[in-house]
């Protein structure tokens, strides 16, 4: 009799064993694909197969970047690194939506980089948009001396105006198309100037991005992307260090001073001499590139169109 206690309690033992190991085991998990979007605290991660599985992430989610074969280096991010377009792989547990909590997310350096690029193509070359704007600027004045004409020549008249319709309906479909930004709407946008060779946010900015930030935090599912610019004067190594740390600075007000969850920043864009909007010839020129711009996005997706 007191061995098949014995042989009870072991059994019971063993099966409490398996339990534990298989509640731990359907617990942990590990997702690998890339980043097709962010919306809040929560990211999408499309696999291989083509399945988009949602991560939660949270404050205690580590980051890290990995770099090197043999010797592997690993460096800690924070949440904003994890833009759109970069290949991760996410540990953690998935909870009963089916959604990934995430307790740690790597990737590598040279990926980081390719999808930084690919950020800074999601928004449109500022000088492109004010070449537009200037093409827009011209038409208009084209449509009214085209409106002149018509009152002069009446016997035009028919033709002219359904030119002008033309150009009107051309103008709203360019305005159309530069208030967007692939799946994204954007939903406003500041745009902070600084001086030569400063980084600090001077005071006039601070109201507007506190305004944008508030603004932010009633709108479903957004993000703010924060892209940091310089003048080309001076060494190439320079204007990167200081479209960096604009970027920064603005970031860190909107987070410790606005209250914008890091969870809902994409990693501050450092894009150096690039996207200049005026000729850097000018002192005038040179101030309106020296820049940081401030966008509050929105997926399409959730929006709805």
């Amino acid at each position: 009799m007191k061995i098949g206690k014995i042989a009870v309690f072991a059994i019971f033992g063993f099966s409490t064993l398996l339990v534990l190991s298989s509640f731990a085991f359907a617990q942990s998990a590990t997702l690998q694909g890339i980043i097709d979007g962010r919306s809040g605290a929560n990211m999408m991660v499309k696999s291989a197969d083509g399945t988009t599985t949602v991560v939660v992430l949270n404050d205690g989610t580590q980051v890290e970047e990995v770099e090197g074969g043999l010797h592997m280096r690993k460096k800690q991010m924070g949440l904003t690194a994890l833009v759109p377009g970069l290949p991760v792989e996410v540990k953690g547990s998935y909870n009963d939506k089916n959604q990934m909590l995430a307790d740690s997310v790597k990737f590598k350096a040279s990926e980081f980089k390719n999808a930084q690029d690919i950020q800074a193509g999601i928004a449109p070359a500022e000088a492109q948009v004010q070449a537009q704007q200037q093409q827009l600027q011209q038409t208009e004045q084209q449509v009214q001396q085209q409106q002149a004409a018509v009152q002069a020549q009446q016997a035009e008249l028919t033709a002219e105006q359904q030119k002008i319709a033309a150009n009107k309906a051309a103008i709203a479909a360019a305005n159309k198309r530069f208030g967007e930004l692939g799946d994204y709407n954007i939903l406003g946008e500041v745009t902070v100037l600084f001086a030569n060779g400063k980084v600090a946010v001077e005071p006039q900015y601070k109201p507007q991005l506190q305004q944008l930030a508030d603004k932010a935090k009633t709108i479903n599912g957004y993000v703010i992307q924060v892209k940091g610019y310089a003048s080309a004067v001076g060494s190439a190594a320079l204007n990167q260090k200081l479209s960096t740390e604009r970027a920064d600075n603005v970031t860190d007000f909107l987070e410790q001073q606005g209250h914008v969850p890091l969870t809902n920043i994409l990693a501050p864009g450092a894009m150096g001499t690039s996207r200049q909007v005026a000729p850097d010839t000018t002192a005038e020129g040179q101030a309106d590139n020296r820049r940081v711009v401030v966008r509050i996005l929105q997926n399409k997706g959730i929006a709805g169109n």
